[in-house]
């Protein structure tokens, strides 16, 4: 299943816009070809994956999802599935993730700009207004 978006929908690379939906950089040792995929589960099947192809001011995501190993000798595919229930519940998180209006919010205030971290990427909840505390390590604690 394909989805297409315009460059200007995402306000990162295509790459880092997969990686921040969970996805990872995947290099085929034969073929060469790139891609990214997301498991499913613990094991290295089922995946989702995903091929990027830009194209002027377009992006285009090709998904299917990679149910398991090619079973038999001599084949060099795998089974896949490029429609269903999860292919498309897939391409709706994505487009969920375009559609959200980014992860910084500009306030004005006596001709002043004051940027305010509202949501972090994803969605994954809120971050707090006065920055991220440093954490510090255990032996620090211990010996300082």
């Amino acid at each position: 299943m394909k989805l297409v978006l315009n460059k200007n929908q995402i306000d990162t690379t295509p790459e880092q816009f997969l990686r921040q939906a969970g996805y990872s950089y995947h290099r085929d040792r034969k073929t060469g070809e790139e891609s990214f995929t997301r498991r499913l589960g613990s094991g290295f099947y089922p995946r989702l994956h995903i091929y990027v192809q830009e194209q002027g001011e377009q992006v285009g995501f090709n998904l299917h999802l990679d149910q398991k190993q090619a079973s038999y000798a001599g084949a060099h595919k795998h089974n896949a599935e490029y429609g269903g229930e999860v292919v498309e519940k897939e391409i709706g998180r994505l487009k969920s993730l375009v559609q959200k209006t980014g992860n910084i919010e500009q306030k004005s205030s006596n001709n002043e700009q004051q940027t305010e971290i509202v949501k972090d990427k994803i969605g994954h909840g809120e971050l707090p207004k006065g920055g991220v505390k440093e954490k510090k390590s255990w032996w620090k604690r211990l010996f300082l």
